[in-house]
C-alpha cells in the first residue's frame, strides 16, 4: 500500500496549490492539488508532510493540523492511504521552480473552478475545519469516482 501526504498551506485567504504539469506519467497530470507526496522508508506522517513541503516549495511549516486520512483505491493501481494536513504558518521563500508543477496562490473559492479530483472536491469544504480528524473512502475507475463515503471500507 502506498503512503503519502497532502497538505494545503494557507495565506490571507486563499491556499498554495500545485498546477500538475511537469512529470511524465502523472496519475495527478493536469490537476490542481495540494502539495506532499510519498512516504520515504522509516518515515510517518509528520516527517513526510514536512520534507515534501520543503522539497515542493521550499517553505518550512511552522503551524499545521492533521484533517483526515483518506484511502483510495483505483482498478489497476496499488491502494493509497493519504495523510491530510491543513498549514496556516511557514517560514521561507516559496521556490520559483518546482520539478512537479506550477505553485500559485489560488483563493479557496476559485479553486473549486479548476481542474481537481472528483474527490478532492467532497473533502476540501473540511480542510479548514474545526471539527475533529475524519476518514474518508474514495474508489476510483479511472479519473472517476465511483464510490465515495465517510469512513473505512
Amino acid at each position: 500500500m502506498i503512503r503519502s501526504t497532502l497538505c494545503y498551506i494557507e495565506r490571507d485567504g486563499k491556499y498554495l496549490l500545485m498546477h500538475r504539469t511537469k512529470k511524465k506519467k502523472d496519475v495527478n497530470q493536469g490537476k490542481w492539488i495540494g502539495v506532499g507526496g510519498k512516504f520515504e522508508e522509516g518515515e510517518g506522517p509528520e516527517e513526510c508532510l514536512l520534507r515534501e513541503v520543503r522539497e515542493e516549495t521550499g517553505l518550512t511549516l511552522t503551524d499545521y493540523r492533521f484533517r483526515g486520512r483518506i484511502r483510495f483505491f483505483c482498478e489497476g493501481a496499488p491502494d493509497e492511504v493519504m495523510y491530510l494536513y491543513h498549514a496556516t504558518a511557514f517560514q521561507g521563500e516559496l521556490l520559483s521552480d518546482c520539478v512537479e508543477g506550477e505553485l500559485a496562490w489560488i483563493g479557496k473559492e476559485e479553486a473549486l473552478a479548476l481542474p481537481m479530483w472528483e474527490g478532492d472536491r467532497l473533502f476540501y469544504p473540511l480542510i479548514d475545519g474545526e471539527g475533529e480528524p475524519f476518514t474518508m473512502t474514495l474508489r476510483y475507475r479511472g479519473d472517476t469516482l465511483t464510490e465515495s463515503y465517510f469512513g473505512e471500507p
